[in-house]
């Protein structure tokens, strides 16, 4: 058994071809490793508008090791010095190094390319299996997510895949290694293992922190750091960590930065960790970042404008400190001139509309002191009324539930929402629109809903508009 294991036939590769580099194994040839791989570099992620949710399903190899499952699975056995590490030794031996070493080469200078278990999967269902190799390699990788379940699954696959013929040859060769060429071999595996190493998150998040803090940077690595940080804040395991790092005192300074896209990207940023995170919002409300951000959105550029107020509604959302400071430092009067101002971006007036919702929903499940005075003021209630004449039907949909939290507060009128807002009008004419959008190429699902929440607020409108009537008949 011993001869078996030290003589498996190796893998070898095709590199003739520049940019496709194919593994060949008894005359069977998998498919590319180019083609195969796909998922991106270390620092090659999505920019700011295109996020890539699967970014953290990388697996913990690179494809150079993934692409041969039997590699693959020795890299995660123990025992480096034991027979099997000996007997992946001996593959280094026919060209296992200098082909991973290529790999590695012809990634790029980006960075490693990693692969998933499901590339490993898919590579080995690809296999054009002859009569003699097919059963083995369904056996084994049948119900696998691109590996073996043991050691012996291994073996097996292993020597259904290899010529018995090099199996004895290869084991005589092995009885004739010296100690000095076996423990040159050992030395190349490990090193080989080091380079294979996944970092983990945090020390990505690191990596990226130092490339932000490095005044020598180019201005494209610094963009290129904040987007990997725009994907690694978003668990919140990690957005906890960021700050521990140093992360947030190095985004508030780059929301001072000149470059428009480092200031877009760093509020992103701040949002994605904040979102749901009490502890997070802390942080960074301790920072002094609301006050920064509120000014970002009073910004020229629109993109800007929206990144920072979806980071102020994110760090203020379900917080009540948060919220407090964000009324000292006028934000009141922020959301009536955003709501106000019909020739500013649509995504800023959805965004404003949904924070003032938010914000009047958590004071009736939270608070026992009155309302803000803004949320009472006729003037301000118009303006947010009129936005349902809106033709964006988004729009209308977050007014209809920001006018439904209004009107459930006891500090407001509904005389004022009847007769200063002409909220009833209002309302009939939505329902017309709703109505015309059901019988046109519009998705009925989602109509069918606002039109839903439209007889709702009106439904609210005319029980306080009646209990107020009855209290002015009472007294």
């Amino acid at each position: 058994m011993t001869d078996i294991l030290l003589s498996i036939t190796p893998v070898h590769f095709d590199t003739s071809s520049t940019s496709t580099m194919r593994l060949i194994q008894n005359d069977v040839e998998l498919p590319s490793i180019n083609e195969q791989t796909t998922t991106p570099s270390l620092y090659k992620t999505p920019s700011p508008t295109t996020t890539n949710s699967s970014y953290h399903s990388k697996s913990r190899y690179p494809a150079a090791a993934v692409a041969n499952p039997v590699f693959s699975q020795s890299i995660q056995a123990t025992g480096i010095m034991s027979r099997w590490g000996i007997c992946f030794l001996i593959m280094l031996s026919s060209g296992w190094a200098l082909a991973v070493a290529e790999v590695a080469n012809k990634s790029g200078a980006a960075g490693l390319v990693w692969s998933t278990a499901k590339d490993a999967s898919e590579l080995l269902g690809a296999v054009e299996k002859d009569e003699t190799s097919s059963t083995v390699l369904a056996e084994d990788a049948d119900g696998l997510d691109g590996g073996f379940s043991s050691l012996d699954g291994m073996l097996q696959w292993a020597i259904g895949h290899s010529d018995p013929s090099k199996l004895k040859d290869a084991a005589e060769n092995v009885k004739h290694l010296s100690p000095i060429d076996l423990q040159k071999r050992q030395m190349e595996l490990k090193e080989l293992m080091e380079r294979l190493k996944t970092p983990s998150d945090a020390q990505m998040m690191q990596i990226a922190i130092d490339d932000l803090n490095n005044a020598s940077s180019s201005l494209e690595n610094q963009l290129r750091a904040l987007e990997e940080l725009l994907i690694l804040v978003e668990p919140i395991d990690n957005a906890n960590d960021f700050n521990k790092l140093g992360g947030f005192a190095v985004i508030m300074k780059k929301l001072n930065s000149p470059n428009l896209e480092v200031r877009i990207t760093s509020a992103w940023i701040i949002g994605k960790a904040c979102q749901n995170n009490p502890l997070v919002q802390k942080q960074v409300l301790d920072l002094g970042a609301l006050p920064k951000l509120m000014m970002m959105v009073k910004a020229d550029s629109s993109e800007e404008a929206v990144k920072a107020l979806y980071a102020v509604s994110a760090m203020i959302r379900n917080n009540i400190k948060g919220q407090e400071h964000f009324y000292k430092e006028s934000g009141g009067l922020m959301l009536q001139d955003l709501l106000s101002k019909l020739e500013i971006d649509i995504r800023l007036r959805r965004k404003a509309v949904f924070l003032l919702g938010d914000l009047v929903e958590c004071h009736l499940e939270t608070s026992k002191t009155s309302a803000q005075p803004l949320f009472s003021n006729q003037f301000f209630l118009k303006t947010v009324v009129d936005l349902l004449s809106s033709d964006d039907l988004d729009l209308q949909e977050k007014a209809l539930v920001a006018i439904k939290n209004l009107l459930q507060l006891r500090s407001t009128d509904a005389m004022i929402f009847k007769d200063y807002c002409n909220l009833e009008k209002a309302l009939g004419d939505l329902q017309k629109q709703l109505s015309r959008l059901m019988t046109e190429d519009v998705p009925g699902g989602y109509v069918t809903d606002v039109e839903s929440l439209r007889r709702d607020v009106e439904l609210v409108f005319q029980e306080k508009l009646q209990q107020e009537q009855d209290g002015l008949v009472a007294t």
